[in-house]
């Protein structure tokens, strides 16, 4: 039985709670969960016993690649740059040319698992045509990737599909499950196995809110929606399994405070099973000394304040909401505009303090297996180039050489992957907030103390 199958019954509280919902799903849309049971006792599964902690860094083939094909936010981008609604996206970052660059740049600060998504819209330039060019360039990608010892991770769609698949009806179209499954047969076919990882969907609630945003859905289609997206999901776990019975296959979904058990509901409880591992995006938290997250509502995410130690609580929520399945952070990082934040927090200080209270979370016997930063390199932040959560700074509206210039979180990241995290005796930078509203009254009377021990998180 899905997770909306048990609201049937219940109109009233579907119609007052998706608004709900939605509206935090906007409010920490960036960019950047499976049957409720009884609460798990840590150390219930180790971090990937014999493989190591995977140490990571993220990107999107829309966000990066520039040279963007057509797809329902190309024609959104194309529709709206000229009256100044969105930025053009240009050839973003042109990581399309310059992957050899950016992927050298992760390696360098020994990062061992490097995700990317690989286009469908690139690769099915017509229904049920497969560009094969387009494909050798994924090869030499990927490769690259493995050459220097890194594990990928393949999102198979992140926000965005084929202009064909938008003129049928987009993921709501009679046979975009079915066009779905040929394109994950089709990917995991020619690129699974020697440890690559997979992403079906990246945030199936946010994608939702992006695809309202740019008036391919209403409100109404939200359960059609989730429904199309879980039966996908499923055609593609099996495609990976198939091509690799050793897959590892999640769903990533945002961690929203205050709405976690409604969000496992209407998503993690549809996929418990075809889930090999726990996918997490956090970015925000909310507590009553920190109200910030409302300001990703209109879209300032350098305003809103971080709070590194919200890291503790998803997992903690996660670890017992699923006992028995590894945890990855898929996306985490922080936002700047243009470059600066007024509050002058650094990103190798966020950094530190993030792994900091994810290694508390190890040493407290939670199942974390890997972290990954969003994002390696500035990107299209879905109509804009203000906000900047890359480890390398590209200012791409004012520099037509894209240079990649470092910011603080490179000289963090490469201590923090050849240290196995911060050093014993580290403590965080940044002040925990008080009384997280996620986890009222716990985090009011004993929240989560700083003292105590770390663990190592040895790579891979």
């Amino acid at each position: 039985m899905s997770g909306l199958a048990r609201w049937a019954g219940h109109p009233t509280i579907i119609r007052r709670a998706l608004p709900l919902l939605l509206a935090l799903v906007l409010a920490v849309a960036v960019a950047p969960q499976l049957q409720p049971s009884a609460a798990a006792q840590p150390g219930g599964r180790p971090a990937a016993p014999g493989s190591g902690f995977h140490w990571g860094v993220a990107t999107s083939g829309f966000q990066v690649e520039g040279s963007n094909p057509d797809s329902n936010w190309k024609r959104y981008v194309d529709a709206t740059a000229p009256t100044g609604q969105a930025d053009p996206v240009g050839d973003a970052v042109d990581f399309w040319n310059r992957y050899e660059e950016d992927i050298a740049n992760a390696a360098a600060m020994g990062v061992n698992t490097f995700r990317l998504s690989v286009e469908w819209a690139r690769i099915e330039p017509a229904p049920g045509e497969y560009d094969d060019e387009v494909l050798r360039h994924y090869d030499r990608i990927i490769d690259t990737v493995r050459r220097h010892g890194m594990t990928p991770m393949i999102t198979m769609v992140h926000f965005v599909y084929p202009g064909w698949l938008a003129d049928r009806g987009g993921m709501l179209a009679d046979n975009a499950v079915e066009s779905f499954g040929r394109f994950a047969d089709l990917i995991t076919d020619r690129w699974a196995g020697a440890g690559t990882m997979w992403v079906t969907f990246n945030e199936p609630l946010v994608f939702f809110k992006h695809e309202m945003t740019i008036g391919r859905v209403a409100f109404t289609d939200f359960s059609r929606f989730l429904d199309t997206i879980e039966a996908a999901h499923r055609l593609g776990y099996a495609a990976a399994h198939r091509a690799d019975p050793a897959a590892m296959v999640t769903m990533n979904e945002a961690y929203l405070p205050m709405a976690t058990e409604f969000t496992d509901t209407l998503v993690g409880d549809r996929v418990a099973d075809v889930v090999d591992y726990v996918g997490i995006d956090y970015y925000y938290g909310v507590a009553l000394n920190n109200l910030t997250a409302i300001n990703a509502a209109w879209d300032d995410f350098a305003a809103v304040r971080p709070q590194p130690e919200g890291i503790y609580e998803a997992v903690t929520h996660y670890a017992q909401a699923y006992p028995g399945k590894p945890i990855y952070i898929v996306e985490n990082g922080i936002p700047t505009l243009n470059g600066g934040r007024a509050d002058g927090i650094e990103r190798g200080d966020f950094l530190r303090d993030t792994v900091f209270w994810l290694q508390r979370a190890v040493a407290d016997g939670y199942p974390v297996i890997g972290y990954n930063h969003w994002s390696l390199v500035d990107n299209y932040e879905w109509g804009d180039y203000s906000a900047r959560f890359g480890l390398y700074r590209v200012n791409v509206l004012t520099d037509p050489t894209l240079t990649r210039q470092p910011t603080s979180g490179v000289d963090a990241y490469r201590e923090i992957i050849a240290g196995g995290g911060v050093p014993d005796g580290y403590r965080p930078v940044l002040p925990s907030a008080w009384c997280s509203l996620a986890t009222i009254p716990d985090s009011c009377i004993g929240p989560v103390s700083a003292e105590g021990p770390l663990t190592t998180l040895a790579g891979r």
